[in-house]
């Protein structure tokens, strides 16, 4: 059993049971690397539990924490306060001290918006996402708080994309549509950005394809895809072999964990010692 120093700084992730936790070993791998005298907990909470896990972490002086499904909406009413992204996508998986109070955020979106930053400003881009689920959310709503000019948005139940598609127009100034998708889908020829948010091709199915019509993609489209294991996805090599420049789901994982590490200590973690923490782990 584990002996935790309590001179340390806490953060944690509170959520499903995790066999083997990337998360932890990509921030924790920060914190060695900054010389914080931090740790990242991994910790299994079931729906019950939640609120009594809330107050520990405000007893136990937590300086964050992290939500995993299935606590990401119903954290909220334990909290504070909501940031403005939180705010508007109604969905916390990231949680900050703030003297007192505990304040929600949600850095999914933050952490795909920082990545494609590395590479494109989403401001007044065209953007195609694929899914209609909590991350598919976040990061339509940071797009277009970023600027994008119009995000459609793709799913086989259309009435789930309509959400998110409302969400946008009615609290952002960017346009937004809801698609369904039927059979191969053939992307706009003036689209900027493409971004799936699904689970096709995730390990084990890393065969699984999109069903989009490859021939649509160009080399001025930059593709991204949400998926860490493993990261060279089907999407990203066609996409990266059709010329267009591409973000694994590496670079969207690792910029979550600099944007909460910063909102928890202040610090701008090293992108790149995490990063190679994660291809450590995917070999």
């Amino acid at each position: 059993m584990q002996e935790l120093n309590f001179k340390q700084e806490l953060t944690g992730c509170f959520g499903q049971p995790i066999a083997e936790n990337p998360s932890q070993a990509m921030v924790e791998a920060a914190y060695r690397h900054h010389g914080l005298d931090w740790r990242y907990l991994t910790i299994e909470v079931g729906a019950a539990g939640l609120a009594d896990a809330v107050r520990g972490a405000r007893a136990m002086g937590f300086r964050g924490f992290n939500c995993t499904i299935p606590h990401k909406v119903a954290v909220i009413e334990h909290l504070d306060g909501l940031a403005e992204s939180a705010s508007v996508i109604q969905a916390v998986n990231c949680v900050v001290r703030d003297g007192d109070r505990l304040i929600g955020e949600n850095t999914d979106g933050k952490g795909f918006l920082s990545s494609l930053g590395r590479i494109e400003s989403p401001a007044g881009k065209r953007v195609v996402v694929f899914g209609a689920g909590g991350a598919a959310r976040a990061i339509c709503v940071e797009l277009a708080l970023a600027g994008a000019a119009r995000v459609t948005i793709v799913n086989r139940t259309v009435a789930k994309a309509e959400v998110i598609a409302k969400t946008i127009r009615e609290n952002t100034a960017a346009d937004a549509v809801a698609t369904e998708w039927q059979g191969d889908y053939r992307l706009p020829p003036e689209t900027d950005i493409v971004v799936n948010s699904t689970s096709i091709g995730l390990f084990p199915d890393v065969d699984a394809r999109l069903a989009i019509d490859f021939d649509t993609l160009t080399p001025s489209m930059v593709v991204a895809d949400v998926i860490i294991n493993p990261p060279r996805t089907h999407l990203i090599n066609t996409a990266e072999q059709r010329g267009c420049r591409v973000i694994d789901g590496l670079g969207m994982l690792v910029e979550q964990g600099v944007v909460g590490i910063q909102l928890w200590s202040g610090v701008e973690a090293d992108p790149g010692v995490m990063r190679r923490e994660l291809e450590a782990i995917f070999g």
